[in-house]
């Protein structure tokens, strides 16, 4: 019988899941490099959408200090925004100290013999991290996340609480590894007046987005001035929120997404 892959790829989230790395990870502490390996592996705890650096101890510089055992916790699926010191397997706690710093619980040591030797690290926790020389920011790059985008001549209609927001017949699609498809929109395609936010967010895969508000919601939509190269297609586009979003295409009306952070949108926006 056949399987659907992104069924069999929800079954291994609930398992601890490791894959070596040939790039030199680097991580910085108060501008002393303190992590610096050509053996890292990335290690996706069970239920913890994105990777996070492993390496052996004998790669890092600094003092390991345990802290306790864990007891595995955490949501049923283990975002981003969930704090690093959240572990879903079970192995110890450390705190780990360089630079002039101690950084509470910043390492973990799985209990799992195929890790043996090796720390997790949180990412968060050090002012700086680099593949080979290139920074990287928000998360390690995920190697079997793919961002594809295309674009389209559908005839895309948002609406927002009955008010049309969007209506466009050019806008760019980008399908993107475990999230529904967004739809990117020209800014002279937003029928709503947007005013900038003071809010920004990072992808690791597309860059840094700003973010817009209408007259009637604050933070609905977003944009990249300065797109990552696998995301140049999406310069100065505005995507929006499908989760909360009345999204028609070609004259279907679409089922709003369920993703990670649908059901905080809805509250957030009172839908």
């Amino acid at each position: 019988m056949s399987s659907r892959l992104t069924d069999a790829m929800a079954r291994l989230r609930e398992e601890l899941r490791h894959e070596p790395t040939e790039k030199r990870i680097k991580g910085a502490l108060g501008g002393d490099v303190v992590v610096e390996s050509t053996r890292a592996l990335l290690v996706w705890e069970p239920r913890r959408i994105s990777p996070t650096y492993a390496v052996p101890r004998d790669d890092l510089r600094a003092e390991l200090t345990s802290t306790g055992p864990v007891t595995p916790g955490g949501p049923g699926f283990i975002h981003p925004g969930i704090p690093f010191h959240v572990h879903s397997t079970h192995g110890d706690s450390l705190s780990l100290s360089a630079g002039g710093r101690t950084l509470a619980d910043a390492a973990f040591r799985p209990a799992d013999p195929d890790l043996d030797g090796y720390v997790l690290l949180d990412f968060d926790a050090f002012d700086q991290w680099y593949e080979e020389d290139e920074p990287v920011r928000a998360h390690p790059r995920d190697p079997f996340h793919r961002l594809d985008v295309r674009t389209s001549s559908r005839h895309v209609l948002m609406a927002h609480e009955g008010q049309v927001v969007v209506e466009t017949r050019r806008p760019v699609l980008v399908f993107e590894t475990h999230l529904p498809v967004r739809y990117y929109v020209p800014r002279e395609d937003v029928v709503a007046a947007l005013r900038p936010s003071t809010l920004t967010t990072y992808c690791p895969y597309k860059g840094e987005a700003a973010y817009w508000s209408t007259a009637a919601r604050r933070d609905i939509a977003w944009s990249y001035q300065k797109p990552l190269p696998d995301a140049v297609q999406l310069t100065d586009l505005v995507a929006f929120y499908d989760e909360v979003m009345e999204v028609t295409v070609d004259g279907v009306r679409r089922v709003r997404p369920e993703t990670a952070a649908a059901e905080a949108l809805r509250d957030e926006f009172g839908v």
